[in-house]
């Protein structure tokens, strides 16, 4: 069963297989030639993970981060970043990663980051002085902090995976996540002064006035989108559907960017992404339920006990794993695979699920950027043209940075947990 559900999968992504492809054909050979059990169970648990009314929140989510990008809203958000920064060495560097973080308050969509962040601000950051690839690794780095400030679709997943409170898990991110992108904002000061970057400007109070009210609305959305799940008004899969009406509003009749007409072009998008991503569910529910029957995370526990493992010593192999994992696995399928193994073991070891989903997610954020497989790595190199060879060393320092982070977040449980008690 082990080569069957395990070797098998890994190699079938190695020759480029679809994710939620090597996924059914593990199950299926194990189903064949190593399990015998009966064909339909596939069909009822392959339809039965997806039976489930949180997962609602995920193309909500999705269209309401399309309509987002393609009103040119992200746009603003940029502006705004950059109109805050001021003279500060390395202001247009800082800038990118604040307004990536802004960008991630309202999407949650690391890739849509960085699209867009490739497309406005790489040849400003190449024409002032950080070269290609240092701009590049900036940009394809600073996406990964999307998945991790709320709202998150990969903490959705996590809620779902391990059966834990998604406004807890939304609280639980927005520390870790200021922090990543406050270590990654010192670096690139550090690097500016090091290569004498100037800064873009001076601080204007016009300016970051106009900036402010032409991103006033756009501003206003996780406010409006968190503040409705932590007092109540409404559930995360509302929040969802709340998002997508304010952005569609927002795009259609108060910034005017958008038609009816591109509104139902960017439904289509979503459909699509959703569809991508909760195939992936469908497929990765049938392998948990497998390994769940067969008894695979008990025996996990109990070799684990057997290894007489502490809190502290289970973190640095997992943090080991998932870092490697996420080289080669996007968030949603790793998730969905390893918190039903993983989390029963953290708990046994007296560690609070919640701040063992933030590390969890923390883990897969720095490998959306990390060699070989890393996605934003991908997405950065068609938006700017750069070879791949050259992003691989651009990403390698902030790659340094945030798992420097992800030590902090590790083993400073209070930082994800704070915010949250009131939960």
């Amino acid at each position: 069963m082990i080569l069957s559900l395990a070797i098998l999968p890994l190699l079938l992504l190695v020759i480029g297989t679809p994710v939620f492809l090597a996924f059914l054909t593990a199950v299926v050979v194990t189903m064949i030639f190593v399990l015998p059990l009966p064909p339909v169970a596939l069909q009822q648990v392959l339809f039965g993970g997806l039976d489930n009314y949180a997962l609602l929140a995920i193309p909500f989510f999705v269209f309401a981060g399309e309509l987002m990008g393609t009103s040119g809203i992200a746009n603003r958000l940029i502006n705004w970043a950059m109109a805050m920064v001021g003279r500060v060495p390395g202001s247009l560097g800082i800038a990118t990663v604040g307004a990536s973080t802004a960008i991630g308050a309202i999407s949650g969509s690391s890739v849509a980051a960085v699209g867009a962040l490739s497309k406005t601000l790489y040849p400003r950051l190449v024409a002032s002085g950080y070269g290609k690839e240092r701009a590049g690794g900036l940009i394809a780095s600073s996406g990964a902090i999307d998945i991790v400030i709320p709202p998150s679709i990969a903490m959705i997943l996590y809620g779902l995976a391990a059966e834990q409170s998604i406004p807890r898990l939304f609280m639980a991110g927005i520390l870790p996540g200021l922090l990543m992108a406050a270590m990654m904002a010192a670096f690139v000061f550090v690097v500016a002064l090091r290569r004498g970057i100037p800064s873009e400007g001076s601080f204007e109070p016009r300016v970051a006035w106009r900036a402010t009210r032409d991103a006033f609305w756009a501003l206003l959305m996780p406010v409006f989108v968190l503040g409705g799940i932590y007092n109540g008004v409404f559930s995360p899969t509302e929040a969802g559907g709340f998002a997508c009406l304010y952005a569609m509003v927002v795009a259609v009749f108060v910034y005017r960017t958008m038609t009816i007409a591109d509104v139902v072009r960017a439904a289509g998008n979503a459909a699509m992404l959703s569809g991508r991503i909760l195939i992936i569910v469908a497929a990765a529910s049938v392998v948990t339920w497998m390994l769940t029957t067969q008894g695979v995370p008990q025996a996990v526990i109990g070799w684990i006990e057997a290894l007489q493992f502490d809190a502290i010593t289970f973190l640095i192999a997992v943090n080991v794993l998932l870092l490697i994992i996420g080289c080669f696995l996007d968030p949603t399928s790793a998730i969905l695979v390893f918190a039903p193994l993983l989390v029963p073991i953290a708990m046994s070891l007296g560690i609070d699920p919640i701040h063992f989903g933030i590390v969890m997610t923390v883990n897969l954020a720095i490998g959306m950027f990390t060699p070989p497989f890393g996605l934003n790595i991908f997405v950065a190199q068609s938006v700017t043209g750069l070879p791949t060879y050259a992003l691989y060393r651009g990403v390698m320092p902030f790659v340094a940075v945030l798992i420097l982070a992800l030590l902090i977040i590790t083993y400073v449980p209070a930082l994800s947990l704070f915010l949250g008690r009131s939960l």
